[in-house]
């Protein structure tokens, strides 16, 4: 399949991006990877008249230490996070995530903005950003605005973000000492996407007993789902295979998925139960 005739611009700056965008309208496309983008063009269920290329604009890359933030650029490559030392080191659960999307090309190409702006309800990157309580910086002319990760997955391959604004980093809060992190899925041995997915930290108290957890599912709704009974199962309890296989028990509750030609709703929901005390036991394990 072929796409559509459309224009190309390589923006120099990110205030020269927010220009085309507003010169070019509904019929503009942000270009970041273009491992959505494209596929979805030459299928023709995208067809703009005008991509923008960002990744000539200098410095939405990297991955840093801000006061109680790790800030990562938008346009930071999945094998950089994966690689990342300080990725590796404050949010393990991170680098399990992004070590597993795709193939080598993809995660050498695709970049963390470009994956959680598509918000594919079974992508990686939105689960295990919402268990770490992320915010999405946003950019317009207006200034920009910081979005908590609650708030920015609205529905399928949809986010809070406007026509004219761009994502230019995601800010993770570091954990506390005695906190661990996990990401595991279910891939789909066709695509690689995540049937069901899970994304946890988990913060122990000196006792051991859990002092706080936030639990993310994939692949059970139009995005990601916080297991909010989950969490309160684990809350102040300790972190034995007991108390985490029930607190997992309750991981699919009041949920909904859909069925497909791989998986039913109630293959999905088992899994979820699965891969949440997976994520658990990970997680505990690390903040030991």
């Amino acid at each position: 399949m072929f796409p559509a005739n459309f224009g190309y611009v390589a923006a120099k700056s990110v205030d020269e991006a927010l220009q085309l965008l507003s010169k070019h309208g509904e019929m503009a496309k942000l270009l970041a990877g273009g491992h959505s983008l494209i596929p979805a063009m030459k299928l023709r269920l995208a067809s703009p008249r005008t991509l923008i290329d960002l990744s000539t604009v200098p410095g939405l890359g990297g991955v840093k230490i801000e006061g109680n933030n790790l800030v990562i650029g938008a346009l930071t490559v999945h094998a950089d996070v994966a690689s990342s030392d300080l990725v590796r080191k404050h949010l393990p659960g991170l680098a399990d995530a992004a070590s597993v999307i795709g193939d080598m090309q993809v995660r050498n190409r695709g970049t963390i903005g470009g994956s959680v702006a598509h918000a594919d309800p079974n992508a990686d990157f939105p689960v295990i950003l919402t268990a770490l309580n992320a915010s999405f910086v946003a950019r317009s002319s207006s200034g920009s605005r910081s979005i908590a990760a609650d708030d920015f997955f609205t529905d399928f391959y949809t986010t809070a973000m406007t026509a004219s604004e761009i994502l230019t980093e995601i800010r993770i809060p570091l954990p506390p000492s005695g906190s661990g992190t996990a990401y595991v899925k279910l891939p789909h041995p066709a695509s690689g996407y995540a049937v069901v997915s899970a994304g946890v930290i988990v913060t122990r108290q000196s006792s051991g007993s859990c002092a706080s957890a936030r639990v993310a599912i994939g692949g059970l709704g139009s995005g990601p789902i916080r297991a909010l009974a989950t969490e309160t199962e684990l809350q102040g309890k300790p972190l034995t295979p007991q108390v985490i296989a029930a607190a997992a028990a309750k991981a699919a509750e009041n949920t909904n998925p859909m069925d497909d030609a791989y998986a039913d709703a109630e293959y999905k929901r088992h899994m979820a139960v699965v891969f949440v005390r997976r994520a658990i036991e990970e997680a505990a394990r690390r903040a030991a």
